[in-house]
Order: C-alpha cells, then structure tokens, then sequence
C-alpha cells in the first residue's frame, strides 16, 4: 500500500519550512518500518522508489511547484529513473533523504535524490519527471518559467546526459520475445 500518512506527515512536518529556490535541496528524516522490508529482512528495492517520493513531493512543495500544479490543472509524472543500491538499510534504521533538482531539457525535469545512513550513501537516484496537461507534456522550460521568471537550468552533469543518450538508444515498445 502506498504510504500516504507518511507523506501527509512529511507535508506537516515540513508546513513551516522555508520555500527552497529551484536548485535547493531538500532534506527529510524518515525510518525503515517493518512493513519496508523485503524477505532478507532491508529495505525493499520497490519500496525505496516509494520512499523517494516522501522526499521529492516536499520538495515539489517548496519550491512552489505543487502550487502551480493546483492552478494550471496539471500532474506530474515519472517518464524513467536510474537508481543505485550501494548499502543495505535494516529494520528500524533511520536515514536521511537529500533530494533536488539539477536541471531540464525541452520536455523533462531531473531530480537527483539520496538515502544517506550515519553519514554513508545507501542509495542515489536519478528521475526524468514531466508535468502533462490534457494535451500532454507541458515543456519544462515553460514550467520553470511559471516558478521563477527567467530561471534556466544549469548544463546537466555529464553522466546524467549519458542517460539521456542511452535512454534515446532503448527501443520502445520493449522487444521482448520469447
């Protein structure tokens, strides 16, 4: 089950921070439930692209995005990520979640965020998000324009725009045969 309490607790725990500008980034505390788990007992992978979200959703809403969303009627959506495990997290663990922008293309938003334990990265991602209407996708640099006027995003790190390039590569609709 998708864990809405913990995300309306991270939207009230967060209801007084600051606003973040566009490239900031936001931090959020969170714990491994029992009900994260998978059968070796650590955070399931597919539990942890949930957990992300307990992080890029207040970020979304300090920065003023979620507003804009309410207004213009839009939604946001994932179009891919590219995700790495590098340390297990255990029951009842805590963690720390960094989460931020880096940039946009003429279509998509990539959001950078970490699960960071007692000072060690466990875990980083990297998503290609888009915002739609009823027409489809809403260009990115229209939305940045919308938060901040005149904001442009930064050159993409290099290895984010490799992704791009290999994700431009993979055929669509998968070929799987068998």
């Amino acid at each position: 089950m998708y864990p809405f309490l913990r995300l309306l607790w991270q939207f009230f725990v967060h209801r007084s921070s600051p606003g973040l500008d566009p490239f900031d980034t936001h931090v959020s505390f969170h714990r491994c439930w029992p009900w994260d788990l998978d059968v070796f007992a650590e955070l399931n992978n597919g539990r942890t692209l949930t957990l992300y979200d307990l992080g890029r959703l207040p970020l979304a809403q300090r920065t003023g995005l979620v507003g804009l969303l309410l207004r213009k009627k839009w939604s946001l959506t994932m179009a891919g990520a590219a995700v790495r495990y590098r340390r297990r997290i255990r029951m009842f663990e805590t963690f720390e979640m960094r989460s931020r922008l880096l940039g946009w293309d003429h279509r998509f938003m990539y959001i950078e965020q970490a699960m960071i334990v007692r000072g060690q990265a466990a875990g980083h991602i990297v998503y290609r998000s888009a915002v739609t209407d009823k027409n489809g996708i809403v260009p990115a640099p229209l939305i940045a324009e919308a938060i901040k006027p005149g904001l442009c995003s930064p050159p993409l790190p290099e290895w984010v725009l490799a992704w791009i390039a290999a994700e431009d590569q993979r055929a669509w609709p998968p070929q799987i045969t068998g």
